[in-house]
């Protein structure tokens, strides 16, 4: 079944011109790289807050109601140029462990986020004024940064360990 699908990735109008056109994948590819940056940009600004190690004078729930809109957008912007960079090789990324193991990231980033927003944040346990955090901010703020550079050196990694197409 999975072979299915991939073969029909692979094998679509988009996946086609992608892998066959000289120039479309380093400009998808570009795009998906500053996607990604304004992503860990964005994410990097809150996660220093929570951890206390920068803008400790601003509220962190306003902080992230601002910043997160620009998060989610470029967080957009790189699930879709990624996976139009996918469509060029699908079997090559599917078989490719760092891809694997940047999904697998993504994941649990997300779980983070998830977990951080809904136990920390919505329970109350982050008041909206300067100083620090409890322990649990903290931590989530750490684990996010750590994901993300994760996630980025999977990234990076991908491209040393598989052709394009």
């Amino acid at each position: 079944m999975i072979e299915t699908l991939l073969d029909a990735i692979g094998q679509s109008a988009v996946g086609t011109f992608i892998a066959e056109n000289a120039v479309a994948f380093p400009w998808i590819e570009v795009a998906h790289v500053l996607s990604i940056v304004v992503v860990f940009g964005s994410i990097l600004l809150v996660d220093l807050r929570l951890m206390g190690v920068a803008g400790r004078d601003y509220p962190p729930l306003a902080l992230s109601r601002t910043i997160l809109p620009i998060t989610w957008t470029a967080f957009v912007c790189a699930a879709i140029t990624g996976a139009l960079l996918f469509t060029s090789n699908p079997y090559g990324y599917f078989e490719n462990t760092a891809f694997r193991a940047k999904m697998l990231l993504l994941v649990l980033a997300g779980l983070n986020m998830l977990v951080f927003h809904l136990l920390t944040m919505r329970g109350g346990r982050v008041n909206d004024g300067p100083g620090p955090l409890p322990v649990g901010a903290r931590v989530a703020g750490l684990l996010s940064v750590s994901l993300w550079l994760a996630v980025i050196a999977c990234g990076r990694w991908i491209g040393f360990t598989m052709a394009p197409f």
